[in-house]
């Protein structure tokens, strides 16, 4: 691809986000989505493989659809109450509606199978713009439209998110179907406890953003595709291996790493708000999620492969990639802990 095309392209995805971000009529909203999905489906389809044109069509039709059912439900609102604006969302099935429509857009459970699916058929850099940019659009409208969202679809949603979540992932071996399923885990806690307090959320989402960033680039740098590649990445980098372990122990939320900062906090105010089922059930989730993050912690750093004499020649690889966005993020997602009291102040 052009380097004119590529900039083209990445300027109308962030031009998209920043459009649906900072509108407040449902119509300029659905303008933005629409521009998001049609800047990625190149990058996606890059690729000329029919994995990578499969995964651009699947991504296309969900999206798609979602982008309908969102200006489906914003047009019966405006139908019964006269108003386009985001925050007046009052009308019972309209809201139900969209919750269902930026679900699918998210990937939450039980509209996630799309997720996988498209991430392993793109590029490791491709799959790192859909779990995080591709987010931020449909969580600024849920951020929005809150108060007058279905609580009960959310927590079910979330709730079942955090457990498929957890079990799709256990019987994984590419790396990328691990990050979604870990994706969709995230995406249920956040929208949890996105129905009582929506600045938790949002520290959630950053903190996602930050761990999950800096998993795909130590992947992409390491070139991991499968947990079998991972064995043989010490070779190439033992600081990479020693900063991918606390990575994924990150991501499972185990303390004193920044992972277990919206973990802490999102089961606090659930208790406090007397959802302890729903408490106990995203926290046992996560024991299912973090198994699969210490098989590949295990795989990473305590195993040795065998030595062939490609692995031996490994270490001549030298990474080729600028690792900027790995050094900036790999602090963040291991020492953030300590800053908790800032946050929540």
């Amino acid at each position: 691809m052009s380097p004119l095309a590529t900039m083209i392209i990445l300027s109308s995805l962030a031009t998209g986000t920043i459009i649906t971000m900072s509108s407040h009529h449902w119509m300029m909203a659905w303008i933005g989505l629409e521009m998001n999905t049609l800047a990625i489906l190149p990058i996606i389809s890059k690729q000329h493989h029919p994995r990578a044109t499969e995964a651009a069509t699947k991504y296309f039709l969900t999206q798609a659809t979602a982008s309908a059912l969102i200006l489906f439900s914003s047009s019966m609102n405006a139908w019964k109450t006269g108003t386009w604006d985001i925050t007046q969302m009052t009308d019972p099935s309209a809201n139900a509606l969209l919750t269902s429509a930026l679900a699918m857009k998210l990937g939450l459970a039980p509209v996630h199978f799309w997720l996988p699916e498209v991430l392993q058929g793109s590029t490791m850099k491709t799959a790192l713009i859909i779990s995080t940019w591709q987010k931020l659009a449909p969580m600024t409208l849920i951020y929005l439209t809150m108060n007058n969202l279905s609580t009960l679809i959310l927590l079910t949603m979330g709730t079942l998110s955090a457990l498929v979540g957890g079990w799709a992932g256990l019987n994984q071996t590419q790396t990328r179907k691990i990050m979604a399923f870990s994706s969709i885990a995230h995406l249920g806690w956040m929208v949890t406890i996105a129905t009582t307090l929506t600045n938790i959320m949002t520290m959630a989402l950053i903190m996602y953003l930050l761990m999950t960033t800096s998993m795909f680039s130590a992947l992409v740098l390491s070139k991991s595709k499968t947990i079998q590649d991972t064995a043989t990445s010490w070779t190439m980098s033992p600081t990479l291996v020693i900063m991918t372990m606390l990575t994924l122990l990150s991501l499972g939320g185990l303390p004193p790493l920044s992972g277990f900062l919206p973990k802490w906090l999102i089961l606090q105010e659930l208790i406090t708000q007397n959802l302890i089922p729903v408490a106990t059930t995203i926290a046992l989730s996560t024991l299912l999620s973090l198994f699969f993050y210490l098989r590949l912690t295990y795989t990473t750093t305590l195993t040795t492969s065998p030595n062939t004499i490609q692995t031996k020649h490994k270490w001549r690889l030298k990474p080729v990639t600028p690792s900027l966005l790995l050094t900036s993020s790999i602090p963040l997602t291991m020492m953030a802990l300590p800053l908790t009291p800032l946050i929540m102040n």
